[in-house]
């Protein structure tokens, strides 16, 4: 099956039943933010970038979808995960001659919206219904004062039309939340805009951006102080091809290690992990909970550090995760929460107002699918209550994953759990982030079924 194919299955439901015994070595799919990046920057390289393990996500076909339609010319092969750009440099970007349909990607969308924002086109933004409630005022407003124009609906939510200015003018932008995507926006519409372009960071959030800047050999100023991070660039120059390699995704390698630990007679290795300062709140989170993981041959890609990662069966224990942790596991709060679930005690999740805006309301999916399953769960303000339950959950529910890839695969690993099988309404969502999602857990030993014997994620 191709990916045309692959994309075009509607509404496949799957079955996630009790498993024990899940035993193997897998790899895990290339990071999705890396990847998003990789396409974007070596599309305004100068020359042909080679780029290996590229995720072949729906996700990131948007990128390279929306990358192409603004000039750059682009062979992506989905069953290698090799992709070959041929760049048009800083400033060459071309007119789109349709919208760029983004689909469910906030990620690409925005960082897409920073670089066009200082070119001297027009540009229409589409994506699908949960894209289109999600906020985009965080990014107009700093992309604004380069002296971008913007037409959206509501002032707020996709379609929007961009239109880029001719003679953008530098920004210093202090950010007012801590996104990764708002200041990648910024950098990126930097780089074709004369002089120093800086923001300012109180949180620091993943930095890949910052990093692979730097290995597309822009120089990138990088000040640290106390309360503050402040991320310069000077606009205009070049950015040359790279040979890259992706290096695997943590938030993806999260469920089946997740799994490893909560399943029982359970011991497995997840390989080619990317474990960055900004990223690792879920391993810091599950090693406090008392999880068997041990991180060995250490390595490096794409300027990341890498690991493969070793779990087994683990008696859990409640934690509380501090308001301070969520940028750097913001993606990761739904399968901390099915490990929560089994541990013994409560655990306290603090200060989740971002997961609100999400591909859907996450911090009420979250507690929709544990709820729905026998699990005692509680919001109160920002903050998430779950009444961990060693002797087992429920199960039986069926999960409205409303367009949400990690509600979906979050709630098939609390099936494996479960006395009784956890459904979902949708796996097609889960190719927006893991193609294979559901091949690769069977082949650990998992018992997750589809309702479609295409074996189409």
């Amino acid at each position: 099956m191709n990916q045309d194919q692959k994309n075009n299955i509607l509404n496949i439901s799957a079955v996630a039943s009790k498993s024990e015994n899940l035993i193997g070595e897998i790899f895990a799919p290339g990071d999705k933010s890396i990847s998003h990046r990789c396409v974007i920057l070596s599309s305004i390289s100068l020359g042909e970038s080679r780029i290996e393990g590229l995720l072949a996500s729906t996700d990131v076909a948007c990128t390279i979808d929306a990358m192409k339609s603004l000039g750059s010319n682009i062979s992506f092969n989905f069953n290698t995960d090799i992709c070959v750009i041929n760049g048009i440099g800083i400033g060459s970007l071309v007119e789109p001659i349709k919208p760029l349909d983004f689909g469910n990607s906030g990620t690409a969308a925005r960082l897409i919206m920073g670089l066009v924002s200082t070119h001297p086109i027009k540009s229409v933004f589409i994506g699908d219904d949960s894209l289109s409630k999600r906020p985009m005022r965080r990014v107009v407003d700093p992309l604004t004062e380069f002296g971008a124009e913007f037409d959206l609906t509501s002032s707020e939510f996709f379609p929007m039309t961009v239109i880029g200015t001719k003679l953008p003018i530098p920004i210093s932008y202090e950010t007012l939340i801590p996104s990764a995507q708002v200041k990648s926006a910024i950098l990126l519409a930097g780089l074709n805009t004369p002089g120093i372009t800086s923001v300012v960071e109180k949180q620091k959030t993943r930095d890949h951006t910052e990093r692979l800047l730097e290995i597309y050999g822009y120089d990138v100023d990088i000040v640290e102080e106390k309360q503050s991070t402040t991320i310069s660039i000077t606009g205009q120059g070049t950015l040359h091809s790279v040979n890259i390699s992706i290096p695997g995704d943590p938030s993806s390698a999260a469920y089946p290690i997740v799994a490893g630990l909560i399943c029982k007679n359970s011991k497995l290795t997840v390989k080619n992990v990317l474990i960055n300062p900004t990223r690792d709140g879920i391993y810091r989170s599950l090693k406090e909970m008392g999880a068997k993981i041990d991180f060995i041959n250490k390595r490096s890609e794409a300027g990341e550090d890498v690991y493969d990662i070793l779990v087994e069966t683990s008696h859990l224990k409640s934690i509380e995760v501090p308001a301070s942790r969520a940028p750097s596991m913001i993606d990761d709060y739904p399968v901390l929460a099915v490990a929560a679930s089994i541990a013994e005690g409560t655990s306290i999740f603090r200060g989740l107002s971002e997961l609100r805006v999400k591909e859907s309301d996450r911090l009420f999916g979250i507690k929709h699918f544990l709820e729905l399953n026998g699990v005692n769960v509680e919001i109160k303000n920002d903050d998430l209550i779950i009444e961990g339950s060693p002797k087992g959950i429920k199960g039986g529910g069926t999960i409205n994953t409303n367009l949400d890839h990690r509600i979906a695969m979050s709630s098939l690993i609390l099936g494996l759990i479960s006395e009784t099988p956890v459904s979902i309404d949708d796996a097609k969502t889960i190719n927006t982030s893991f193609p294979g999602f559901v091949e690769l857990m069977n082949a650990l030993g998992t018992k997750i079924k589809l309702s479609d014997l295409s074996n189409s994620l």
